[in-house]
């Protein structure tokens, strides 16, 4: 599945220019998972994106046999303001959670939550992410059928306290109350959103 991976890279390095930087991270049992940084000076902002999460399909937990061909396939990104915070000590949390499918059986989709159980870098008052909806920043890279795409999903971190929210609430009402209050969701040192 290598030249999924060359195809990914390809579509990264389109929409999001070259990467000034790269890690790579392999944890027992896994496949090896690269984190790739791209700064986009114009906008003052930095972009974090895997590579290696959709060399494998993701298996439904409830399935007795992973297909090794079929099934949905994703890459993670983040974006964040930079000089505000020292955000490249993300690379590891981004790993686990591209990791996340093979280690523990779970299908990464838009309206989950992810939590790393630490600070995604010093300082920063979230452990946890929601998964957005794909096709924005990096369109949805198509396969040769029967492969499903590869979608590349946007991560937004959540406070510990809009993390509880969204258990109870969902996450599109959470996502609606970040969008009526203005929440800057690239501010890696933003306070939680009012949630009564």
């Amino acid at each position: 599945m290598a030249e999924i991976l060359v195809l990914v890279e390809a579509r990264l390095r389109t929409a999001l220019g070259e990467p000034d930087a790269r890690a790579a991270i392999t944890f027992l049992g896994t496949d090896r998972i690269e984190v790739l940084r791209f700064i986009d000076a114009e906008a003052g902002l930095v972009r974090y994106a895997t590579l290696g999460m959709s060399a494998q399909p993701m298996a439904d937990p409830t399935s007795a046999l992973a297909d090794p061909v079929k099934g949905p396939r994703a890459e993670l990104l983040l974006t964040v303001r930079a000089g505000l915070a020292d955000t490249d000590q993300v690379l590891r949390p981004l790993a686990v959670l591209a990791a996340t499918p093979q280690v523990e059986g779970v299908v990464v989709a838009p309206g989950a939550s992810l939590d790393v159980g630490e600070p995604l870098w010093p300082g920063a008052p979230f452990s946890s992410v929601l998964v957005a909806e794909s096709g924005g920043l990096v369109e949805d890279l198509e396969l040769d059928a029967p492969l499903d795409p590869v979608r590349f999903l946007p991560l937004l971190p959540m406070t510990s306290n809009e993390a509880a929210w969204k258990r109870v609430h969902g996450a599109q009402a959470l996502e609606e109350r970040w969008l009526n209050n203005g929440t800057d969701l690239r501010d890696p040192l933003r306070k939680s959103v009012t949630l009564d």
